[in-house]
């Protein structure tokens, strides 16, 4: 009685983290057809046991890391863009009154 239990436990915690990586994935994608691209997750995940699973868990959050790594760099680059855009708006101001008092 005690072993049925135990299988059965690891059964549901096998579909939890099916669930859970089917709910990151969908999360993940676009929102063009999200029936039609859960059910074929659904499907993916199904025949994958709980080591291919956690292989799984372990992409996704290096994909994860790496976008927002990505993000970051992203942030910076604004940053200066929008630095240099200050920097050249002030610059055409000077300029403006310079040629202002010329004429």
């Amino acid at each position: 009685m005690l072993a049925a239990w135990g299988d059965s436990t690891e059964e549901e915690e096998e579909t939890e983290e099916e669930e859970a990586v089917v709910a990151l994935i969908a999360r993940s994608d676009s929102d063009d057809e999200p029936l039609d691209r859960l059910a074929q997750l659904k499907d993916k995940v199904c025949g994958l046991n709980k080591v291919k699973l956690e292989e799984l868990s372990f992409t996704l959050m290096d994909e994860c890391d790496a976008i927002n790594s990505e993000n970051y760099m992203l942030k910076d680059a604004c940053s200066e863009l929008k630095r240099d855009v200050r920097e050249l708006e002030h610059e055409n101001k000077i300029l403006k009154v310079k040629k202002l008092n010329v004429i």
